[in-house]
């Protein structure tokens, strides 16, 4: 029955994207079709075969032997600040930000990421019939994040159409950058975790083909990668540790502010209403985590760790959802996990338009008005992947 539930869930899914598509006309339905059957089998391949097991097992030791490496420069600067044996967020989960920003930082300086991500970008271009442009910048977000992506493309970024800034754009909120995996992973599950981002590369492609269909010419197909300017390597490194700690001190001081403004709400309503905003947040989002493929007794307390990302942030949601998964059966937490994954957030919003406009002010404008529609898109990425696990948990 969960099958039945799920792929109408993937029809809606799709037909909302159809629905807010800008022209419906130039839609290409061969490359999605293809995409979806790449996301079910990659899928598959993750969560149901011994080698999927095998890749995940190594990543996620991977992750942990990077973390313990962080966590020795943050005990050594923090010591005996933290009580013995508790564990704080701050230092244990936001700060490996820094160590996995310097990690990024010395990939690039030496022109290794760079590499991976051109090749990977022209192949996955190959398969979504879309630009290479475009294809780079969804691999590139997924490496080094949404801000720091455009940095890479600011030779283009002037001169790019509406449409195709939309899809860069899009890209950018649907995936995470791989200096935050690592905090993920010390609250969900580490293979949920590879499988949304795996899925989530596909999604963006799926979902910005469909709303946001266009041509693009053998002209207009080229990238141009701003090559940063020449530092010696310790410049380099510092750069990036302090943009490292800029990320953890963002994070945690937005966490701040969206926990104690949630639990502030939540005071309110349930001073007022008997239930808190939370609560009827998960009444609202309980119909689309029952599409997505989650049973209905357990749908309303998975609508609101969905609601709480996309009001607040993937951060705030996952704190709350680490606190009920115990009670949750294995296919929702799946799920559940997978969908918290991205950057599709209202805030983000924010962020992007910001990253954009300090490079060029009139397109960051222009990202500004199609806003909602990023978040709208982007949304219906992480709703896509959370259903291709639903249909192959």
């Amino acid at each position: 029955m969960h099958y039945l539930i799920s792929i109408a869930g993937l029809v809606i899914v799709l037909l909302l994207a159809w629905l807010g598509s800008n022209n419906k006309k130039k839609i290409k339905y061969r490359p999605i079709i293809v995409m979806i059957a790449i996301q079910i089998g990659l899928g598959l391949i993750i969560l149901k075969t011994s080698i999927g097991e095998f890749l995940i097992k190594g990543f996620a030791d991977s992750f942990a032997k990077l973390l313990g490496y962080a966590n020795e420069g943050t005990d050594f600067v923090f010591g005996g600040i933290a009580n013995e044996g508790a564990h704080t967020f701050f230092l244990y989960v936001l700060m490996p930000i820094v160590f996995m920003s310097a990690l990024i930082g010395i990939l690039q300086h030496y022109r290794i990421l760079p590499f991976i991500i051109k090749y990977i970008g022209l192949v996955l271009s190959k398969i979504n019939g879309m630009g290479k442009l475009e294809s780079y910048n969804a691999v590139a977000a997924a490496i080094v994040g949404q801000n720091e992506v455009f940095i890479s493309v600011k030779n283009q970024l002037g001169l790019l159409p509406k449409h195709r800034l939309y899809t860069l754009c899009a890209s950018a909120m649907s995936t995470v950058s791989m200096s935050i995996v690592g905090s993920y992973m010390t609250m969900l599950e580490p293979r949920y975790v590879v499988a949304a981002l795996i899925l989530n590369l596909f999604g963006g492609f799926i979902i910005s083909s469909i709303i946001n269909p266009y041509e693009v010419t053998p002209e207009e197909d080229i990238v141009e990668v701003q090559v940063e300017e020449k530092q010696t390597f310790f410049e380099m490194l510092g750069e990036y540790i302090m943009d490292g700690f800029k990320v953890a001190i963002v994070v945690g001081v937005m966490l701040v502010g969206f926990v104690g403004i949630i639990a502030l709400i939540n005071g309110l309503f349930s001073g007022i209403f008997g239930i808190s905003f939370q609560g009827i947040l998960g009444y609202v989002f309980a119909p689309i985590a029952f599409l997505i493929g989650v049973p209905w007794h357990e749908a309303v307390d998975a609508g609101s760790i969905m609601a709480t990302k996309l009001v607040a942030n993937e951060f705030v949601a996952m704190l709350d959802f680490v606190k009920i998964q115990d009670g949750l059966s294995g296919r929702t937490t799946a799920i559940v996990s997978v969908f918290l994954i991205s950057f599709a957030n209202f805030g983000s919003i924010g962020t992007i338009v910001g990253a954009v406009k300090g490079l060029n002010e009139k397109q960051g404008n222009i990202v500004a008005r199609f806003g909602l529609k990023l978040l709208f898109g982007a949304t219906l990425v992480s709703v896509l992947s959370a259903l291709i696990i639903g249909i192959i948990f």
